[in-house]
C-alpha cells in the first residue's frame, strides 16, 4: 500500500527541480516506490570538497531533499507543509568524480506532527556513501 497522497510520479517531480540548489547540482528525480523515493545526484566539481572527494555538505542535501520532497508528498498540499527540523549524517566511503550517487528515503516514523526518514546514499557500485537521518516537522497551512 503506497504511503503517497494521490498517486505522483516521477514526471510531477519536476516541480521540484528549480534554478536552486537542487537544478545546480543536476539533482535527478528517478523513481518512487510505494514507501521510498530516490534521487541521484553526478559527482562533479560542483560537488567536490578541496581533496577531490564529494563534499560531505553534498550528500547532506540530496538527504534533506529526498526526505523533504518525500514528506511533502505524503501530505495533503491544500492543508499541509512539511519542513526540515534536525539531519544527521555519518560519510561511510568517498564519492568520487565521475560516480553517479543515488539517495534512497524511506519513512521510519510517519506521526501526525512529525515524520522521520531513513536515507541511505549509495553509489553506481552500490557501495554505501553515507547513512542519513531526517526529522521532518508538519505544518498545517494558516
Amino acid at each position: 500500500m503506497s504511503i503517497w497522497f494521490g498517486n505522483p510520479t516521477v514526471e510531477d517531480l519536476a516541480q521540484f527541480r528549480s534554478n536552486g540548489v537542487v537544478g545546480h547540482l543536476d539533482i535527478a528525480f528517478t523513481e518512487i516506490g510505494d514507501d521510498y523515493i530516490e534521487l541521484t545526484l553526478p559527482v562533479s566539481d560542483k560537488t567536490l570538497q578541496p581533496a577531490g572527494i564529494l563534499h560531505g555538505g553534498m550528500s547532506v542535501v540530496l538527504a534533506e531533499t529526498a526526505c523533504s520532497v518525500g514528506a511533502t508528498l505524503t501530505l495533503d498540499p491544500d492543508k499541509q507543509f512539511a519542513v526540515g527540523q534536525e539531519i544527521n549524517a555519518n560519510h561511510i566511503r568517498p564519492g568520487t568524480p565521475g560516480d553517479t550517487i543515488t539517495a534512497r528515503a524511506t519513512p521510519v516514523s510517519m506521526g501526525r506532527s512529525s515524520q522521520v526518514w531513513d536515507i541511505r546514499l549509495r553509489n553506481q557500485d552500490d557501495k554505501l556513501v553515507c547513512i542519513s537521518r531526517c526529522t521532518m516537522a508538519i505544518r498545517d497551512h494558516a
